[in-house]
């Protein structure tokens, strides 16, 4: 990575200015911001709060998206909602399925970009992934997804609309009064897709909100896990506004070797790191962080580096486990997997100094969509018109 490359890019989300007569998307709105337009548009003030509710259920818990079947709604008021507003989701462009079960989407948002969404069927559970910003920030040497540059911060509009859009493809938006099904195909969602989380906090967190509202999509908190590469500021802020499970990209454990491989390391070192995790409010044996390490061959995989990681954790006293990652390569990738024998003996060493080690099972590789290999197709192809353009002198 060049010397003088940006460390990281703060990014502001600046609210797009509805052109004249363009309708308002509710997906995304706080119950608040619901409230609001609601009485904007001619709610009553008496009656905004009991519309919100209903509203609210006809979108999250029952997935539906046509004012007209809000049959609790009085006719003449579906037509004034149909008038002023909509309720959209991202647009899938593709889906890929592996052959392990894994569902890979293409997802297109306002302006065009395209984002990616993983979806990851196991026995006891299912796992959204879902992404936070169009593309990343942080230049994480390992991580394909970070040689694609930001664009824009996702809406809490667009990140909720993952959710809703897999769960339209899975097929599981409940019947209203149907008997209530606990199985849940989708159980849990981490933000581990494309982006920063914690640099895009406030619609993160007003996503994650309507993720776990009782009256819709109904997610336990502790089914939400929220990793970051380590933006300490903001460690303090998830447990008190989100509160879900946190954790950290955190692959190397010397800060040469972390800042080379997660150059936020530069401006919040290892040791700040762990400062922030020992005070994490939720942090508990129940509650574990989750250390997650790419296991990349000769670079930060030796016995020595599975002590350093055993010494960082037990220094600050910090409830863990650690998921050891198997390196997902991708054209070009500057770097090699770990081998077998050496990830079990990491993950041994690790095991025997008393904490859990799993060694994550690759899914979804055949369709590029294992951790740190999501990145834009179109983003791809974009990219390699541009460089034929430029090399024919067509470019601008």
């Amino acid at each position: 990575m060049p010397a003088d490359a940006p460390i990281t890019q703060d990014v502001m989300t600046i609210p797009r200015k509805l052109p004249e007569g363009e309708k308002k998307n509710l997906v995304g709105l706080t119950r608040a911001q619901m409230r609001d337009v609601l009485i904007e548009a001619g709610t009553k003030e008496k009656q905004a709060k009991m519309r919100v509710g209903q509203i609210w259920q006809w979108i999250y818990q029952w997935g539906v998206r046509d004012f007209d079947s809000m049959t609790n709604l009085a006719k003449p008021y579906r037509a004034m909602l149909a008038e002023k507003f909509v309720i959209e989701i991202p647009e899938v462009v593709s889906k890929q399925v592996s052959e392990d079960g894994t569902r890979k989407y293409l997802v297109r948002i306002a302006g065009g970009h395209e984002v990616e969404v993983v979806y990851i069927p196991e026995e006891d559970r299912g796992t959204l992934c879902i992404s936070s910003q169009v593309g990343c920030t942080l230049t994480c040497s390992f991580c394909h997804t970070g040689t694609q540059k930001l664009v824009r911060n996702l809406t809490a509009g667009e990140i909720i609309g993952q959710v809703m859009m897999a769960r339209d493809d899975l097929g599981e938006w409940p019947v209203p009064g149907a008997p209530k099904d606990e199985t849940r195909l989708l159980s849990n969602i981490v933000l581990m897709g494309m982006g920063e989380p914690l640099y895009n906090f406030d619609n993160v967190r007003d996503a994650m909100k309507i993720a776990m509202d009782p009256e819709g999509i109904q997610l336990s908190r502790r089914r939400i896990t929220l990793s970051t590469s380590g933006v300490v500021p903001e460690i303090a802020r998830t447990a008190e506004e989100i509160g879900c499970l946190l954790a950290i990209s955190f692959h190397a454990t010397t800060n040469e070797t972390r800042d080379v491989l997660v150059p936020i390391n530069k401006r919040w070192n290892i040791d700040e790191l762990l400062e922030a995790l020992a005070a994490y409010p939720k942090a508990s044996n129940s509650e574990r962080i989750t250390f997650e390490y790419v296991m990349l061959a000769g670079v930060n995989d030796s016995d020595e580096d599975a002590h350093r990681l055993i010494d960082h954790i037990k220094r600050f006293n910090i409830p863990a486990k650690i998921n050891l990652i198997p390196f997902n390569e991708w054209p070009g990738a500057p770097y090699k997997r770990s081998s077998n024998n050496r990830i079990r003996a990491f993950a041994n060493i690790i095991y025997q100094a008393g904490y859990a080690s799993p060694i994550r099972k690759t899914r979804g590789e055949d369709i590029m969509a294992a951790c740190g290999q999501l990145k834009s197709a179109t983003e791809r192809a974009r990219k390699s018109r541009k460089q034929i353009e430029a090399e024919a002198g067509l470019g601008s």
